[in-house]
């Protein structure tokens, strides 16, 4: 996966409209059945292509909310991307 959604997301849906791939979905359709926002790692690009900066990050209003995730053999990640569990926009 390359970012993830945190317990602290207030299901607010600014990230979804700005996610270039549609890998994220609402908390009914989370497949862990929790009630945030999910990324699918398998959609997720970390925008590369698209933005500079993952998009849905730059759009939620929650600090430390989106977070980078553990990195996966052969999936895109960002050049400039953070440790696992860093917030993914720094202030």
């Amino acid at each position: 996966m390359a970012v993830k959604i945190l317990d602290t997301c207030i299901n607010c849906a600014a990230c979804i409209d700005e996610c270039p791939t549609e890998a994220i979905v609402d908390e009914d359709d989370n497949p862990t059945g929790e009630e945030i926002y999910y990324v699918y790692e398998d959609k997720c690009v970390e925008c590369v292509g698209h933005f500079d900066v993952p998009a849905c990050a730059e759009a939620c209003p929650t600090e430390e909310c989106i977070v980078w995730d553990e990195p996966k053999d052969g999936l895109t990640l960002h050049p400039n991307r953070g440790a696992p569990g860093t917030d993914v926009v720094e202030d």
